[in-house]
């Protein structure tokens, strides 16, 4: 199930901090991040999207900085913090940027959910207090092909709000 080597590399072990954890993964370094968290680690919270970075699909944070994970080279990672949607929080306890597009019902097809609330987490975690033209700024770049636009700034509204209060995974 390992990732596919990249034509003409030799894969190596790499280690990664993911969620907290560290992993040895054996990986070609120019893998693209998002082939090795979803086929050698099982992450699927970030989405293959559009293989561009252009549409948000793939996005995690890395060292709590929004990042596109299907054009970054996995050797990039390394020595680095990387945070999926499943190290936000469980199902038991979702995350508070989690809890709040689970409130608002940000989701149609879910596809971009991903993207959404990494990129929200990334900016609260910078400004736990933003307008919403930073908010709308921020998600901007974010496709959201089902029109939740209107949910989803809600929930991103929330997050902010509960993470005020203080409320946390």
């Amino acid at each position: 199930m390992g990732t596919p080597a990249t034509p003409g590399s030799a894969a190596d072990t790499l280690r990664l901090q993911v969620n907290g954890q560290a992993h040895d993964v054996p990986a070609a370094p120019g893998t693209a991040l998002l082939h090795v968290l979803r086929n050698d680690l099982e992450l699927n919270g970030p989405k293959y999207g559009c293989g561009l970075g252009e549409c948000g699909a793939c996005t995690v944070l890395i060292d709590g900085v929004a990042a596109r994970s299907c054009v970054i080279p996995v050797r990039a990672a390394v020595g680095r913090e990387v945070t999926t949607l499943e190290g936000l929080g469980s199902r038991q306890c979702p995350g508070p940027t989690q809890q709040a597009f689970i409130d608002c019902q940000a989701a149609q097809c879910g596809y971009c959910l991903n993207g959404m609330i990494m990129t929200v987490e990334a900016l609260l975690r910078r400004n736990p207090d933003p307008s919403e033209q930073e908010l709308r700024n921020e998600l901007h770049h974010n496709l959201c092909r089902c029109g939740t636009h209107v949910e989803i700034l809600q929930a991103a509204l929330r997050a902010a709000r509960l993470r005020a209060q203080g409320v946390r995974p």
